[in-house]
């Protein structure tokens, strides 16, 4: 899976989890807390992208990422290991 595919599926969780945010034009740089997620939220966007992803591993190995690019990045590299 490329990582644009992988961007398509986070913000498409990102939505699911604030639909208000439909149509918004998203930037690798932004914060999710930033877009109005709280934390509660931001782990259910991370457990859904994961979900749609197929991937089984641990929320932990994921922290880090502190923008949507660099969650989309971790993920990218966890997809292709």
């Amino acid at each position: 899976m490329s990582r644009e595919e992988i961007w398509h599926i986070v913000i498409q969780q990102v939505i699911e989890v604030i639909p208000e945010l439909e149509g918004y034009s998203f930037r690798p740089s932004e914060k999710l807390a930033d877009l109005g997620a709280n934390s509660m939220d931001r782990a259910e966007i991370v457990a859904l992208a994961l979900e749609a992803l197929e991937l089984r591993i641990p929320r932990i190995e994921l922290f880090g990422a502190s923008n949507i690019g660099e969650l989309v990045e971790l993920l990218y590299a966890k997809s292709i290991a």
